[in-house]
């Protein structure tokens, strides 16, 4: 397996150009040029002994409250991402209709956590995946105390295990 260069090592290139003029024979220059090549940073998970691209927890929510408000939503991921270590880059939450559902999404450098509420039922479904450093299953606690479920499902699952 090719070993990464690291940002201090330099790569050397070697470049081929041809200069000719109109009225003479075309001239082979060769030069040796060095740059700097970066580290690329791998963020999957190391941790027990495993390998793996990231971890992926699925909650459900049964008779939770606060389900139509998109700002109580909002404030949770917000504070559920902080909490997990990961970086926002965006969120968007639709709201349908007046006591109507919530879906939406926070799009994280690290990957994403979704919701679907249906208030009608009190259920909710968040999806939270990341990978390098974060901590998914520490959103759980937080939600809950935003949402209060009667009852509360949690599953969790190593994605693009390798070792």
């Amino acid at each position: 397996m090719a070993q990464r260069s690291s940002l201090a090592e330099q790569q050397t290139l070697r470049t081929a150009t041809e200069v000719g003029s109109r009225k003479g024979p075309a001239v082979r220059h060769t030069a040796e040029v060095s740059q700097l090549r970066p580290e690329r940073k791998d963020y999957f998970i190391h941790r027990e002994g495993m390998v793996y691209a990231g971890s992926h927890v699925l909650a459900d929510m049964w008779g939770a409250t606060g389900l139509d408000n998109a700002e109580l939503i909002e404030k949770a991921l917000r504070e559920a991402i902080a909490v997990c270590g990961a970086t926002l880059l965006h969120i968007h939450l639709h709201c349908f209709g007046e006591n109507g559902g919530v879906s939406g999404v926070a799009v994280l450098a690290e990957s994403h956590i979704s919701v679907h509420t249906w208030p009608e039922r009190g259920f909710a479904a968040f999806d939270i995946f990341m990978c390098g450093a974060c901590r998914p299953e520490k959103a759980i606690p937080v939600l809950r105390r935003h949402f209060r479920p009667a009852g509360l499902q949690v599953g969790q699952h190593k994605r693009g295990v390798v070792g």
